[in-house]
């Protein structure tokens, strides 16, 4: 059974809006235990689902370790719509205290986890593009969030976005408002439609407009785009562009000096994209950024930042072994 590390054991938890992601490691970068729960996401019901979820997944990782939660050094815990509603903040910020038992731990919006994950918790700016999107940076102490404003006025470039044009493009293309292209088969197939109209009672009556199924239509666009429809491929590459903008208006927020070169990197699965990544790439070129292939999963980047708030955070050569697990470890955040 291992016993408790002499460089601390960090964890960190990794929410999102379908599963939340729980890694146990060791100031050494040694990785301990993974665990995976149901969503944190718990806007639109009760937030007692954060404790729940947090109590099952920490549970999960002490039994794995025999590691008591007690002995933990430091927590970071990653809650999507963190921030989002003022009201909640202390409740949010006290849960994890009666979950672990200490007051050794901090909360935050998921898109921190993203960041520290991407960029290894060093200073720079990473974009989130999944059923959202938004952008997170740091720079000498001080974070900053731009964007993730919400689906209906904001979240440009994100899956959802996507989507809605997408929908619109169909919409379109069906009425003979726009020429037919690819996109009308994909959806039609994808949604086993009798008739274009069906659409209509899918997405309205049947989901209720639900965010979540209506982002996963995304890879509908992307799929459509990679068959040639021209369409789709140009709603792809303006998402590209807005995520670059989001990138850019925080570099400028955060006061970098003229001639630093920030690092930027990215996460979530719109960047999956060829077409976003180019245009997001082509936007930025000749900016004073360094883009960054992401480094970590954003629950592997929770406990880096966890460290890093106790004081004692991870030297390069922890972060290199930490990212032989890059691939193998339980994601959060959501399906988009």
């Amino acid at each position: 059974m291992p016993s408790t590390n002499e460089a601390g054991v960090f964890l960190g938890v990794d929410g999102g809006g379908t599963k939340t992601a729980f890694a146990l490691l060791t100031g050494d970068g040694e990785l301990l235990a993974t665990a995976l729960a149901p969503s944190s996401y718990y806007l639109g019901h009760s937030i007692d689902l954060v404790e729940e979820v947090l109590r099952a997944g920490v549970e999960s990782v002490c039994g794995e370790t025999g590691i008591p939660a007690a002995e933990f050094t430091y927590a970071f815990v990653a809650l999507p719509g963190y921030g989002e509603v003022s009201a909640d903040l202390d409740t949010l910020n006290a849960i994890p205290g009666r979950v672990l038992g200490h007051q050794r731990y901090r909360c935050d919006n998921d898109m921190v986890a993203g960041w520290a994950g991407s960029l290894g918790a060093v200073d720079g700016v990473n974009v989130i593009a999944g059923t959202g999107s938004m952008t997170y940076g740091e720079r000498a102490g001080r974070g900053l969030r731009v964007g993730g404003w919400g689906e209906l006025f904001d979240d440009e470039g994100s899956a959802y976005w996507i989507a809605i044009r997408g929908l619109n493009a169909f919409a379109r293309m069906s009425d003979g408002r726009l020429p037919a292209g690819p996109l009308l088969r994909h959806l039609r197939d994808h949604l086993r439609l009798a008739t274009d109209l069906d659409l209509v009672d899918v997405v309205l009556n049947r989901w209720q407009g639900d965010r979540m199924r209506v982002a996963a239509l995304a890879r509908v666009v992307t799929a459509a785009a990679a068959d040639g429809d021209t369409e789709c491929a140009a709603i792809l590459r303006e998402a590209g562009v807005r995520l670059a903008d989001l990138v850019l208006a925080t570099v400028d927020r955060l006061g970098y000096a003229p001639g630093e070169v920030v690092p930027v990197s990215w996460s979530g699965g719109v960047f999956a994209s060829d077409e976003v990544r180019e245009a997001f790439r082509e936007r930025l070129d000749g900016a004073p950024v360094e883009l960054c292939t992401p480094l970590l999963p954003p629950v592997l980047g929770a406990a880096l930042y966890a460290a890093r708030l106790a004081g004692t955070p991870l030297r390069a050569e922890a972060v290199d072994r930490l990212r032989t697990h890059a691939t193998t470890v339980p994601q959060g955040g959501d399906d988009a």
